[in-house]
């Protein structure tokens, strides 16, 4: 004995419809697991480079001089010069300028794509500036 028939007739313009659908829906999730992926790997990236940045300048804000005198500032050539030092220990790209009153460092960091790499975006660089003061406390 057979089974229950198909009350459908047999047509062969249903063959393949469905492979479309799941091509595109297959393709829909790839990109957004790239989004996804990608994207966090660039907020963690702008997150390491903000930290660096933080810290060198705030390394570059305790040269301080003049305490003595009681008229204490900035060395502003050795605030850059240990800003630079730390972002050179800690292998970042970045760049550190000084003031009587503070340091502001930038640093720079690119990121390479993996999954969105497929669909043809390329590397990106974000670019993080940090300011530290010197306060009398």
């Amino acid at each position: 004995m057979s089974g229950p028939a198909d009350p459908r007739p047999a047509s062969r313009s249903d063959r393949g419809s469905v492979t479309g659908f799941v091509v595109g829906m297959t393709l829909a999730l790839l990109l957004c697991a790239g989004l996804v992926f990608d994207g966090g790997r660039l907020v963690a990236g702008r997150i390491a480079a903000a930290d660096a940045a933080e810290n060198a300048a705030r390394a570059g804000a305790q040269q301080v001089t003049g305490i003595r005198a009681g008229a204490w500032h900035l060395d502003p050539t050795r605030a850059a010069a240990v800003a630079k030092q730390y972002l050179a220990a800690e292998g970042v790209e970045g760049s550190a300028t000084a003031t009587e009153d503070a340091v502001t460092v930038t640093v720079s960091r690119t990121t390479t794509m993996t999954l969105l790499q497929l669909v043809g975006v390329g590397a990106r660089t974000v670019q993080v500036s940090r300011t530290a003061t010197a306060v009398d406390r």
